[in-house]
């Protein structure tokens, strides 16, 4: 399947196989890789977290969520521009399905227990980058320490 992936992707965004859906969901995963490194660990808590993002967000089998990863692992280790992947993110989500991968972004962040500047800084950098307003990106945040301290 990462084969299968990897051929679908054309550097205009565009995919051959008339499936553009993979072009944003590897934009979403390489956020979310983003966000998960940018402490300089990538824990295998993160890993299972961006997999099982991957499964909610796009309805991915785990195999299907195990390739994306990988691939955009090949993609993030090639790139330091987000913009790319956010630009992919913008011209394919609504504003809320936005909010949902910034939920997903806070919840990597908060997934060792806290939050660092590094951290912090990138959910700032995010928010401009997907063209969201501070309350909204607020407003994911505090739905994850939501639901972090009232687990369901």
């Amino acid at each position: 399947m990462l084969k299968r992936f990897a051929e679908w992707l054309l550097p205009g965004g565009e995919s051959p196989s008339g499936r553009p859906e993979i072009c944003y969901q590897l934009a979403t995963c390489v956020v979310l890789l983003e966000a998960a490194r940018i402490d300089n660990a990538f824990s295998e808590d993160e890993h299972g977290q961006i997999i099982q993002s991957m499964k909610k967000q796009f309805g991915l089998s785990q195999s299907e969520a195990e390739e994306l990863l990988a691939l955009a692992i090949a993609e993030h280790d090639q790139t330091n521009d987000l913009w790319r992947f956010t630009n992919q993110i913008n011209q394919s989500f609504s504003v809320p399905e936005k909010i949902m991968i910034m939920e997903h972004v806070w919840r990597l962040f908060f997934s060792d227990g806290f939050l660092d500047g590094h951290e912090d800084h990138l959910a700032h950098k995010l928010r401009s980058l997907l063209n969201l307003n501070h309350p909204q990106m607020i407003e994911a945040k505090m739905k994850v320490l939501d639901e972090i301290r009232n687990p369901a």
